[in-house]
């Protein structure tokens, strides 16, 4: 392979990476945003909740024992506070105590947070409930839904002016395959020496890795003699086999090893604990 071929086509993953939050450090941080489905139903569950305790209060409002103590001057401003306390205070109090959850959120597995994936504080969460009884009561969830449905991250009018967004906290199975050495490699998997490489290069074949079987095979045929050319730097000798197989090895041979040494240094370890938890020698125990 000559190094005009190899570059004559970029590996682009960017695409993979477009909802990540760059931190000041320039570390990548993965926060996936619910999405609009999840959101309506968590939005509907809480908005329920917060309704029937108002409807229960009304009750116990309207009970005899309870009513004789209201003037009836009295009774239309105590159900507009208790709807006041059920729609925006309750909700309010509930997200900043639980760092952005709600009993909805619970459910489909999110959590409110600021744009810069923070927890959120008293005033996100008292913007969030205020707005909330215009995007979502008033208007039974239709300016909620609309803003939700036009933005990527399905942020209502409350997130919107509250800088926040619900991020979701299940993370997805992982179902892919795991692989060892190819059969034809298996002999100079023995002997080979692949050093370290960069983050970004193992990141980039372990994409590639995943989506082979995705892409059409000239694309496979080039970004593979990429990779291997950049890859070669780091592995000795470099087998005469195909590309994918080349790259499919080196993986295979950095996890195992890896994985060897983790072993190894955690039975290293087990067997110092007792020496370096113990006591000196008629120390008495305290």
């Amino acid at each position: 392979m000559t190094s005009a071929q190899a570059r004559s086509v970029a590996f682009d993953v960017s695409a993979d990476f477009t909802a990540e939050l760059m931190t000041g450090e320039a570390v990548a941080l993965d926060l996936r945003p619910a999405d609009f489905v999840l959101r309506g139903v968590g939005a509907i569950i809480d908005a329920l909740v917060y309704l029937i305790g108002w409807v229960a209060i009304l009750f116990a409002i309207s009970s005899p024992l309870i009513s004789n103590l209201i003037p009836p001057a009295l009774t239309m401003p105590v159900v507009i506070t208790t709807l006041v306390v059920c729609l925006v205070i309750a909700p309010m109090v509930v997200e900043t105590l639980s760092h952005g959850k709600s009993l909805g959120k619970l459910a489909i597995g999110a959590r409110i947070v600021r744009d810069d994936g923070g927890a959120i504080t008293l005033r996100h969460s008292a913007i969030r409930a205020l707005v909330g009884v215009i995007d979502i009561y008033l208007s039974f969830g239709g300016v909620a839904a609309l803003t939700g449905l036009l933005n990527p991250k399905a942020k209502r009018l409350g997130d919107f002016i509250a800088s926040t967004y619900a991020q979701n906290e299940r993370p997805p199975k992982d179902n892919t395959a795991i692989f060892g050495v190819p059969v034809e490699l298996t002999t100079w998997a023995e002997t080979a020496d692949v050093a370290r490489m960069p983050d970004s290069l193992a990141r980039r074949i372990a994409q590639f890795l995943k989506q082979a079987g995705g892409v059409t095979p000239s694309t496979r045929v080039r970004v593979s003699r990429e990779l291997a050319n950049e890859a070669s730097r780091y592995v000795s000798p470099i087998p005469n086999v195909d590309p994918v197989l080349f790259l499919a090895g080196v993986s295979a041979v950095r996890r195992d090893r890896e994985f060897a040494a983790l072993y190894g240094e955690q039975r290293r370890l087990s067997a110092l604990a007792p020496v370096l938890k113990g006591v000196p020698h008629r120390f008495p125990e305290r």
